[in-house]
């Protein structure tokens, strides 16, 4: 169950692609760490419905750092609202480890599936979605953040992602934050989520049977390490080649990969017989 070199080397590639993106172009790695990982453990001999929750896990925990670095530079901004991001974030840290323990015994198939649904239904946002113009300011009831809150941070622990790409819409739509403040305090809560359901993860696999080396539950520190070592650096490269690159060619690039890694997941591509 060791990884191979060609594993380490698709893993730190994916790291650096994921970071480059998400610095350039403003987007979440997680559809594409959860299936580089999610096939390199199942090419090792871990058990697929292991080796799902392992992806999970381990992208969770490779969300946190980035999401604390990108909180504080839109925190410079003046773009963070802690004190809704404090209360969907405590809230969405509870349902996020909800999430952990219902993903922790539903089968692998189930989350496979569900994953490949939630990347298809990200890249069909990521094209067409415009951001609103709201004139109004952010809702100040309490309610509202506390159930969106536990129901992000359900769907954030199931499908192991940090939810930003479900957080921001409804933060515009629901709440009445505007685009940059949406963005802000979303990188925010997810720190929360990220660590409720990276907690949940390593709980729920404890003593698990199967596991690959150098894992604690299903947190594995050695995909953690490659993937995070190599994407938080080249995040900032991407953001300084931001001005330099086309960024909208690259943009629709990523979500041709999300779409691709959403049908494979799905297993479109092995109902159809075609060798992709």
């Amino acid at each position: 169950m060791e990884l191979h070199l060609s594993h380490i080397i698709y893993l730190l590639l994916t790291g650096i692609g994921v970071g480059f993106a998400s610095g350039l172009l403003g987007v979440g790695g997680c559809f594409i760490m959860v299936p580089i990982q999610f096939w390199v453990l199942k090419s090792i001999g871990v058990d697929p419905t292991i080796a799902i929750r392992i992806a999970f896990g381990t992208n969770l925990l490779v969300v946190l750092p980035t999401a604390f670095s990108g909180a504080m530079t839109h925190h410079k901004k003046g773009s963070t609202l802690w004190k809704p991001a404090l209360i969907l974030g405590i809230f969405g840290a509870i349902g996020s480890f909800g999430g952990g323990f219902i993903a922790a015994h539903l089968p692998g198939r189930i989350l496979v599936t569900a994953f490949g649904i939630a990347v298809l239904l990200g890249a069909i946002r990521m094209l067409t979605a415009k951001p609103p113009k709201v004139e109004e300011e952010p809702t100040e009831a309490f309610i509202p953040y506390l159930l969106w809150g536990v129901a992000l941070g359900i769907v954030s622990g199931i499908i192991g992602i940090g939810g930003g790409v479900l957080m921001v819409p409804i933060m515009v739509l629901f709440l009445k934050f505007k685009i940059h403040q949406a963005v802000g305090t979303s990188t925010a809560l997810m720190i929360f989520t990220a660590a409720g359901g990276a907690i949940s993860y390593m709980l729920n696999g404890w003593g698990i049977s199967g596991l690959p080396p150098y894992s604690t539950g299903y947190l594995n520190w050695l995909q953690f390490i490659l993937l995070a070592g190599a994407s938080i650096p080249m995040a900032t490269v991407g953001a300084r080649s931001a001005h330099r690159l086309p960024a909208k060619q690259l943009r629709y690039l990523f979500i041709i990969v999300m779409f691709y890694m959403g049908l494979k997941m799905i297993g479109v591509f092995t109902w159809l017989h075609l060798p992709i």
